[in-house]
Protein backbone atom coordinates (compact mmCIF):
# COMPACT_ATOMS: atom_id res chain seq x y z
CA UNK A 1 0.00 0.00 0.00
CA UNK A 2 2.64 2.31 0.50
CA UNK A 3 4.15 1.94 -2.71
CA UNK A 4 1.22 2.14 -3.89
CA UNK A 5 0.41 5.23 -2.42
CA UNK A 6 4.13 7.00 -3.06
CA UNK A 7 3.51 6.09 -6.77
CA UNK A 8 1.09 8.13 -7.01
CA UNK A 9 2.17 11.06 -4.68
CA UNK A 10 5.56 11.14 -4.97
CA UNK A 11 7.73 12.95 -1.92
CA UNK A 12 7.74 16.43 -4.43
CA UNK A 13 3.96 16.28 -5.35
CA UNK A 14 3.32 15.91 -1.42
CA UNK A 15 5.74 18.52 -0.05
CA UNK A 16 3.86 21.28 -2.84
CA UNK A 17 0.76 20.03 -1.13
CA UNK A 18 1.04 20.86 2.32
CA UNK A 19 1.85 23.84 0.90
CA UNK A 20 -1.74 24.84 0.11
CA UNK A 21 -3.87 22.19 2.24
CA UNK A 22 -5.50 23.90 5.04
CA UNK A 23 -4.71 22.78 8.61
CA UNK A 24 -7.14 20.32 10.38
CA UNK A 25 -7.90 19.99 14.30
CA UNK A 26 -6.33 17.50 15.59
CA UNK A 27 -7.76 16.90 18.87
CA UNK A 28 -11.48 16.37 18.89
CA UNK A 29 -12.64 18.43 21.56
CA UNK A 30 -15.00 16.26 23.32
CA UNK A 31 -12.29 13.04 23.28
CA UNK A 32 -12.80 9.97 22.18
CA UNK A 33 -13.20 8.86 17.95
CA UNK A 34 -11.34 7.13 15.34
CA UNK A 35 -7.44 8.60 14.85
CA UNK A 36 -7.76 11.24 11.28
CA UNK A 37 -7.08 9.13 8.29
CA UNK A 38 -3.77 10.42 6.71
CA UNK A 39 -4.16 13.33 4.44
CA UNK A 40 -1.73 11.21 2.30
CA UNK A 41 -3.07 8.29 1.56
CA UNK A 42 -6.77 10.05 0.80
CA UNK A 43 -4.81 12.47 -1.90
CA UNK A 44 -3.66 9.27 -3.36
CA UNK A 45 -7.33 8.13 -3.53
CA UNK A 46 -8.76 11.33 -4.95
CA UNK A 47 -5.72 10.95 -7.85
CA UNK A 48 -6.58 7.56 -8.33
CA UNK A 49 -10.49 8.09 -8.85
CA UNK A 50 -9.77 11.09 -11.13
CA UNK A 51 -7.06 8.77 -13.28
CA UNK A 52 -8.76 6.05 -13.44
CA UNK A 53 -12.74 7.37 -13.52
CA UNK A 54 -14.35 4.91 -10.94
CA UNK A 55 -17.00 5.66 -9.01
CA UNK A 56 -15.65 6.70 -4.94
CA UNK A 57 -17.79 3.25 -4.12
CA UNK A 58 -15.11 1.26 -6.22
CA UNK A 59 -12.03 2.73 -4.44
CA UNK A 60 -9.86 0.28 -3.81
CA UNK A 61 -9.16 -0.43 0.23
CA UNK A 62 -5.63 -0.93 -0.33
CA UNK A 63 -5.31 3.38 0.53
CA UNK A 64 -6.43 2.51 4.28
CA UNK A 65 -9.08 5.25 4.21
CA UNK A 66 -12.82 4.11 2.83
CA UNK A 67 -14.16 5.86 0.29
CA UNK A 68 -16.68 7.84 2.22
CA UNK A 69 -13.99 9.60 4.28
CA UNK A 70 -11.86 9.86 0.54
CA UNK A 71 -14.89 11.89 -0.65
CA UNK A 72 -15.57 13.84 2.33
CA UNK A 73 -11.71 14.89 2.01
CA UNK A 74 -12.37 15.70 -1.46
CA UNK A 75 -15.46 18.19 -1.13
CA UNK A 76 -13.96 20.21 2.17
CA UNK A 77 -10.26 20.47 -0.26
CA UNK A 78 -12.85 21.66 -2.83
CA UNK A 79 -14.68 24.11 -1.03
CA UNK A 80 -11.56 25.60 0.30
CA UNK A 81 -10.16 25.89 -3.56
CA UNK A 82 -7.23 23.51 -2.89
CA UNK A 83 -6.91 22.13 -6.49
CA UNK A 84 -6.65 25.55 -7.74
CA UNK A 85 -3.88 27.07 -5.23
CA UNK A 86 -2.04 23.61 -5.86
CA UNK A 87 -2.02 24.36 -9.37
CA UNK A 88 -0.44 28.12 -8.92
CA UNK A 89 1.87 26.75 -6.73
CA UNK A 90 3.56 24.37 -9.12
CA UNK A 91 3.03 27.34 -11.65
CA UNK A 92 5.30 29.18 -9.19
CA UNK A 93 8.05 26.40 -8.99
CA UNK A 94 7.98 26.19 -13.23
CA UNK A 95 8.11 29.82 -13.16
CA UNK A 96 10.85 30.33 -10.90
CA UNK A 97 12.92 28.00 -13.08
CA UNK A 98 12.18 29.35 -16.44
CA UNK A 99 9.94 26.59 -17.74
CA UNK A 100 7.05 29.05 -18.68
CA UNK A 101 6.90 30.45 -22.10
CA UNK A 102 4.77 33.77 -21.94
CA UNK A 103 5.64 34.54 -25.73
CA UNK A 104 2.71 32.50 -27.18
CA UNK A 105 -0.22 31.04 -25.54
CA UNK A 106 -3.17 29.28 -27.02
CA UNK A 107 -7.23 29.04 -25.92
CA UNK A 108 -9.29 26.51 -26.67
CA UNK A 109 -12.06 24.44 -25.07
CA UNK A 110 -13.26 20.59 -25.28
CA UNK A 111 -17.06 19.71 -24.68
CA UNK A 112 -17.79 16.44 -22.69
CA UNK A 113 -21.52 14.70 -22.24
CA UNK A 114 -22.73 15.19 -18.61
CA UNK A 115 -25.72 13.29 -16.73
CA UNK A 116 -27.38 16.44 -15.21
CA UNK A 117 -26.17 19.49 -12.61
CA UNK A 118 -25.64 22.77 -13.06
CA UNK A 119 -23.63 24.46 -15.52
CA UNK A 120 -24.76 21.80 -17.98
CA UNK A 121 -26.34 22.46 -21.58
CA UNK A 122 -27.11 20.92 -25.23
CA UNK A 123 -24.30 20.51 -26.86
CA UNK A 124 -24.74 22.43 -30.26
CA UNK A 125 -21.72 19.73 -31.59
CA UNK A 126 -23.54 16.59 -30.18
CA UNK A 127 -27.32 16.29 -31.45
CA UNK A 128 -28.28 18.94 -27.83
CA UNK A 129 -27.63 16.09 -25.69
CA UNK A 130 -26.73 17.62 -22.05
CA UNK A 131 -22.94 18.44 -21.87
CA UNK A 132 -20.38 20.62 -20.34
CA UNK A 133 -17.58 22.66 -21.90
CA UNK A 134 -13.68 22.87 -19.95
CA UNK A 135 -12.41 25.90 -21.65
CA UNK A 136 -8.18 26.05 -20.86
CA UNK A 137 -5.15 28.55 -21.68
CA UNK A 138 -1.64 27.75 -22.32
CA UNK A 139 2.18 28.33 -22.17
CA UNK A 140 3.91 27.72 -25.91
CA UNK A 141 4.70 24.39 -24.66
CA UNK A 142 1.07 23.51 -23.76
CA UNK A 143 1.31 23.67 -19.49
CA UNK A 144 -1.97 25.06 -18.81
CA UNK A 145 -1.99 28.26 -17.24
CA UNK A 146 -6.24 28.96 -16.61
CA UNK A 147 -8.96 26.55 -16.52
CA UNK A 148 -12.76 27.47 -16.24
CA UNK A 149 -16.04 24.98 -16.93
CA UNK A 150 -19.24 26.40 -18.74
CA UNK A 151 -22.12 24.15 -19.95
CA UNK A 152 -22.05 23.39 -23.49
CA UNK A 153 -23.88 25.74 -24.95
CA UNK A 154 -21.98 28.40 -24.30
CA UNK A 155 -19.86 30.03 -26.95
CA UNK A 156 -16.47 30.14 -26.80
CA UNK A 157 -15.88 33.42 -27.05
CA UNK A 158 -17.36 34.22 -23.88
CA UNK A 159 -14.83 32.72 -22.02
CA UNK A 160 -11.70 34.68 -23.31
CA UNK A 161 -12.19 37.35 -20.82
CA UNK A 162 -12.62 34.89 -17.56
CA UNK A 163 -9.88 33.30 -18.55
CA UNK A 164 -7.28 35.82 -19.31
CA UNK A 165 -8.65 37.37 -16.09
CA UNK A 166 -8.02 33.88 -14.08
CA UNK A 167 -4.53 33.66 -14.88
CA UNK A 168 -2.53 34.15 -11.78
CA UNK A 169 0.30 35.94 -11.08
CA UNK A 170 3.12 33.77 -11.19
CA UNK A 171 7.05 33.69 -10.54
CA UNK A 172 9.41 34.70 -13.31
CA UNK A 173 13.11 33.60 -12.96
CA UNK A 174 14.08 37.13 -13.19
CA UNK A 175 12.04 40.17 -12.72
CA UNK A 176 8.41 40.46 -11.41
CA UNK A 177 5.75 38.04 -11.57
CA UNK A 178 3.81 37.70 -15.01
CA UNK A 179 0.40 37.03 -15.78
CA UNK A 180 -0.27 38.35 -19.39
CA UNK A 181 1.30 36.50 -22.31
CA UNK A 182 2.86 38.55 -25.03
CA UNK A 183 0.43 36.81 -28.05
CA UNK A 184 -2.29 34.43 -27.90
CA UNK A 185 -3.95 32.20 -30.48
CA UNK A 186 -6.92 31.29 -31.22
CA UNK A 187 -9.36 29.48 -33.91
CA UNK A 188 -12.31 31.55 -35.55
CA UNK A 189 -14.18 30.63 -32.83
CA UNK A 190 -12.66 33.75 -31.08
CA UNK A 191 -12.95 36.16 -34.05
CA UNK A 192 -14.22 39.42 -33.03
CA UNK A 193 -13.25 42.87 -33.31
CA UNK A 194 -14.26 43.35 -29.61
CA UNK A 195 -12.09 40.54 -28.38
CA UNK A 196 -8.79 41.96 -30.60
CA UNK A 197 -9.52 45.28 -29.68
CA UNK A 198 -9.75 44.02 -25.65
CA UNK A 199 -6.55 42.25 -25.88
CA UNK A 200 -4.65 45.32 -27.55
CA UNK A 201 -5.77 47.29 -24.72
CA UNK A 202 -4.34 45.07 -22.61
CA UNK A 203 -0.91 44.88 -24.31
CA UNK A 204 -1.87 41.01 -25.62
CA UNK A 205 -1.30 40.51 -29.73
CA UNK A 206 -4.53 38.57 -30.90
CA UNK A 207 -3.40 35.71 -33.10
CA UNK A 208 -7.14 34.83 -34.08
CA UNK A 209 -8.02 33.28 -37.25
CA UNK A 210 -10.06 35.15 -39.53
CA UNK A 211 -13.57 33.68 -41.03
CA UNK A 212 -13.93 33.44 -44.42
CA UNK A 213 -10.14 35.10 -45.00
CA UNK A 214 -7.44 32.43 -43.81
CA UNK A 215 -7.04 28.85 -44.57
CA UNK A 216 -7.90 26.35 -41.59
CA UNK A 217 -4.69 24.43 -42.40
CA UNK A 218 -2.94 27.22 -41.18
CA UNK A 219 -4.58 27.22 -37.47
CA UNK A 220 -2.28 24.15 -36.27
CA UNK A 221 1.15 25.81 -36.95
CA UNK A 222 0.97 27.39 -33.06
CA UNK A 223 -2.51 26.16 -31.65
CA UNK A 224 -1.47 22.08 -31.84
CA UNK A 225 0.11 22.36 -28.17
CA UNK A 226 -3.30 23.31 -27.11
CA UNK A 227 -4.81 20.98 -28.50
CA UNK A 228 -2.33 18.68 -26.99
CA UNK A 229 -3.17 19.35 -23.53
CA UNK A 230 -6.92 18.37 -24.39
CA UNK A 231 -5.87 15.23 -25.24
CA UNK A 232 -3.47 15.26 -21.80
CA UNK A 233 -6.79 15.97 -20.00
CA UNK A 234 -8.30 12.91 -21.41
CA UNK A 235 -5.66 10.99 -19.56
CA UNK A 236 -7.92 11.81 -16.47
CA UNK A 237 -10.75 9.20 -17.40
CA UNK A 238 -12.96 11.23 -14.83
CA UNK A 239 -13.06 14.06 -17.42
CA UNK A 240 -14.37 11.69 -20.41
CA UNK A 241 -18.19 11.75 -18.98
CA UNK A 242 -19.26 14.64 -16.35
CA UNK A 243 -20.87 12.71 -13.62
CA UNK A 244 -20.96 15.12 -10.61
CA UNK A 245 -24.17 17.64 -9.55
CA UNK A 246 -21.79 19.56 -8.58
CA UNK A 247 -19.65 22.10 -10.34
CA UNK A 248 -17.10 22.96 -8.08
CA UNK A 249 -16.84 19.28 -8.01
CA UNK A 250 -16.35 18.96 -11.26
CA UNK A 251 -13.74 22.19 -11.58
CA UNK A 252 -11.57 20.03 -8.76
CA UNK A 253 -10.77 16.99 -10.96
CA UNK A 254 -10.01 19.86 -13.76
CA UNK A 255 -7.89 21.02 -11.42
CA UNK A 256 -6.31 17.48 -10.14
CA UNK A 257 -5.62 17.29 -14.29
CA UNK A 258 -3.60 20.33 -14.58
CA UNK A 259 -1.81 20.35 -11.71
CA UNK A 260 -0.61 16.57 -12.56
CA UNK A 261 0.04 18.04 -16.19
CA UNK A 262 2.20 20.48 -14.36
CA UNK A 263 3.91 18.34 -12.05
CA UNK A 264 5.61 16.31 -14.71
CA UNK A 265 7.19 19.32 -16.07
CA UNK A 266 8.63 20.00 -12.88
CA UNK A 267 9.95 16.16 -12.56
CA UNK A 268 11.33 15.60 -16.16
Amino acid sequence: MAELVERLVPEELWELFRRVVPPTEVVRPQGGGKRRADDRGVLAGIIFVAASGCTWRQLPPVFGPCWQTVYRRFAQWSRARVWGRLHRVILDELGARGELDWSRCAIDSVSIRAAKGLLTGPNPTDRGKSGSKIHLITDRDGLPLSLGISAANLHDSQALKPLICGIPPVRSRRGPRRRKPDKLHADKGYDYAHLRRWLRERNITPRIARKGTEASNRLGRHRWVVERTVSWLAGCRRLHRRYERKPEHFLAFVGVAAALISHRRLTH
